[in-house]
């Protein structure tokens, strides 16, 4: 009886040792909250800020004008573009993945809000088109755009831009239409190492000459 009596205390004491470990023990985190869903874009509001003059300041419709159709060949439309591919860019510069002694401040001063707004505003415009000028270069330019360079394994711009360069929404830009000198600018950047912001399209600027730059973004302009 007695040593009946010494299990059943060693056994009450070793559930009571078990609970006081257990209440030492720090309770269990809760599970991971879901990330905050970004909220839907406002056109609207977009509008807004795209055609605002910030104080000591430029609008962006001043250089892509009000309907992002820019006027000016160094400067890119916007119009129609992507607005996924229009949000990325603006962060980019922001952030300063993208080199811009124009875009970084400008896009310095808008919220997340502002830049989701923006694009989807902007994009919502139809795109006025362009045409071809370098008559003695488009045929190189097409058989770039649309088979690449076989030889030295440049790939064509329309498996990624599609044959009539109207990209792939949220993967790759809409190029159709696109000034041939904003084209032309961009590709040099990405080939001399200046534009960082695209891996792919570092690989691929890198193999083309000022000749065949010029080519392909010539064709790229009169596509629609």
């Amino acid at each position: 009886m007695k040593l009946f009596a010494k299990f059943l205390l060693a056994a009450l004491l070793g559930a009571a040792a078990s609970a006081s470990f257990a209440a030492d023990e720090p309770a269990a985190k809760p599970a991971a909250e879901a990330p905050a869903k970004a909220p839907k874009p406002d056109p609207a509001k977009g509008d807004t800020v795209f055609n605002a003059t910030p104080a000591n300041s430029q609008s962006c419709a001043s250089c892509h004008n009000a309907d992002g159709n820019s006027a000016i060949a160094a400067n890119p439309k916007l119009a129609q573009q992507h607005p996924e591919y229009i949000l990325k860019q603006l962060q980019d510069f922001k952030s300063g993945k993208r080199k811009s002694a124009i875009m970084k401040p400008m896009a310095t001063a808008l919220s997340d809000d502002d830049m989701r707004n923006i694009a989807w505003f902007v994009t919502s415009k139809k795109i006025k088109p362009g045409f071809a000028k370098e008559k003695d270069l488009v045929g190189l330019g097409e058989r770039i755009f649309r088979g690449g360079i076989a030889d030295r394994q440049i790939p064509a711009c329309a498996g990624c831009h599609s044959p009539n360069g109207a990209g792939i929404p949220a993967q790759y830009p809409r190029l159709g239409g696109q000034h041939a000198e904003y084209t032309a600018q961009q590709l040099t950047l990405f080939r001399e190492g200046t534009r960082l912001n695209s891996p792919v399209m570092t690989g691929v600027a890198a193999k083309l000459s000022n000749k065949e730059i010029t080519a392909v973004a010539d064709y790229i302009a009169g596509l629609r």
